[in-house]
Parts: structure tokens; C-alpha cells; sequence
């Protein structure tokens, strides 16, 4: 398992008992988002070329009736390997998120990775940041997982 990078970020890893394919169908389908990011309540709305670069994704988080609207930019997209997202939640700022996948005997392992970009958030510490973020990422890639898994059998 990965302990974290030269920028001291902290993955969260998990094999998914699916093909990458099935995963990054998932990844793909910018319309599933809110059934695996946790925080996202809604997409409102998904550019038609998703996930290329420079497409988005509009999402609402919150729960209702306080949602903010906000969206999801894609940095940079490697079909079946990689996706760099950076989503924006203001007031919290902005973030990078890189999403990586690795064929191993016909699983899918999902390595992710985000930090803070800008916010007050991007004032605390790093260490402390990752801390805060670990969970929240985990639970994002055994969502993924469950649908992965549920779709492939």
C-alpha cells in the first residue's frame, strides 16, 4: 500500500473486484457522480464530451434546503488509467483530485489522491488536511466499489 507522495499526500487505495473497464465506465458517467462522491448531493448538469479535459460537471452539495451549487473541472483525463479533477465547493475552496487505475489479475486497483488548492481550508496544515480527507475518500472508493462490483456480476 502507498504511504504518500513527495507532496505528502495520502492515497487511499482499494482493488476493486471488477475490470477497469467496469470502473472507469463509472468514471466516465459524469451522471453517477452523486451515487459514489461523498458529498455530492445532485448533478445538474454534465458537459456532452465528459471526461475529456477541460470538460465539467455541475453539482449541488449540501442537503436541502442549504445546497450550494458548484462544479467539477477535469485537469487532465488518461482513458482506463487516470483522471485529474479539480472540484470547487466555495466556500471551501478548491481542490485536486487524482484518480488512478491499475489492472491487476482482472481487478481494478483505484488509487486516490486530493488536496487542497485554495480556501480557508488550504490554511491548515497538511498532515492535517489528509487527515480530514482520508475518510471521506475511502468511503468514495468503496461506493465505487459496491456499484463496480454490482455492475460486473
Amino acid at each position: 500500500m502507498k504511504t504518500g507522495d513527495a507532496a505528502g499526500h495520502r492515497p487511499s487505495v482499494r482493488t476493486i473486484d471488477a475490470p477497469v473497464d467496469a470502473v472507469w465506465d463509472i468514471l466516465r458517467d459524469g451522471w453517477s457522480y452523486a451515487s459514489w462522491v461523498v458529498g455530492s448531493a445532485r448533478i445538474r448538469d454534465v458537459d456532452a464530451d465528459w471526461p475529456a479535459a477541460g470538460s465539467r460537471l455541475h453539482h449541488s452539495v449540501g442537503v436541502w434546503p442549504v445546497m450550494l451549487h458548484d462544479h467539477t473541472d477535469v485537469v487532465s483525463s488518461t482513458p482506463r488509467q487516470e483522471l485529474v479533477l479539480a472540484p470547487r465547493a466555495w466556500p471551501w475552496g478548491r481542490a485536486t483530485l487524482r484518480l488512478q487505475l491499475e489492472e491487476q489479475e482482472g481487478r481494478c486497483v483505484v488509487t486516490m489522491t486530493e488536496d487542497v488548492t485554495s480556501g480557508p481550508i488550504l490554511t491548515l496544515p497538511r498532515p492535517i488536511r489528509q487527515l480530514l480527507v482520508q475518510p471521506r475518500n475511502d468511503e468514495c472508493l468503496r461506493r465505487l466499489s459496491f456499484i463496480a462490483e454490482r455492475q460486473s456480476s
